[in-house]
């Protein structure tokens, strides 16, 4: 399998990091997109250099790089993930503003129809925000946020990231281990267990 895996300036730049480490582990050929703040996210929020992080990729572009393989459609891919996605990017995505070789892969990817997954990185979201959303979600991507998923009582930020990047996995259709997965929940007894439970979530 072949994918394109971007990351912009969004915060998150560990999941963009832990992405290209399982996908490595899993077999997956990379061809890695950095935007400039990405690697100035990377330097601010993470502990690795951008030669590290350029380096768990199979091949690595500058974003401004608009003759890179990934540039064009006859360059055969399985998809791509932008993790994390900026609303800036985000937005250039939408309209097709093709300005840098992320959005251009993007834009590729959308019109080969190609698998995109947008792992998109604000919060509180405007009508703008939602509308972009909106909008490219009808026109095949997946707009995945990056949310925590407590089920699975995670105990470290280490683990709510594996989570995040397992189940981006999913959406590209890798069999993998990285996670524990919902396997259902048992009902309350009739003695008054999850009226007790509301009542102490209360106090």
């Amino acid at each position: 399998m072949r994918l394109v895996v971007a990351m912009t300036g969004a915060t998150g730049a560990v999941l963009g990091i832990r992405l290209l480490e399982v996908l490595g582990q899993l077999g997956v050929e990379t061809h890695l997109v950095l935007s400039e703040w990405a690697r100035a996210t990377i330097k601010i929020e993470t502990d690795f250099s951008v030669q590290q992080v350029r380096d768990l990729a199979t091949q690595a572009y500058s974003a401004r790089d608009l003759a890179a393989a990934v540039s064009s459609g006859s360059f055969g891919t399985d998809g791509m993930v932008v993790c994390p996605c900026s609303m800036k990017t985000l937005s250039a995505i939408r309209i097709g503003f093709s300005d840098n070789l992320i959005t251009r892969a993007a834009d590729v990817t959308l019109k080969e129809h190609r698998k995109l997954v947008l792992v998109a990185r604000e919060a509180p979201l405007s009508e703008i925000h939602l509308d972009n959303m909106h909008y490219l979600a009808r026109a095949g991507a997946v707009i995945f946020p990056p949310t925590v998923a407590y089920y699975s009582r995670p105990r470290s930020v280490q683990e709510v990231t594996d989570h995040v990047v397992g189940r981006v996995v999913d959406q590209l259709g890798i069999e993998h281990s990285l996670i524990n997965r919902w396997k259902g929940a048992r009902h309350p007894s009739s003695t008054g267990e999850a009226d007790l439970a509301i009542v102490r979530a209360t106090k």
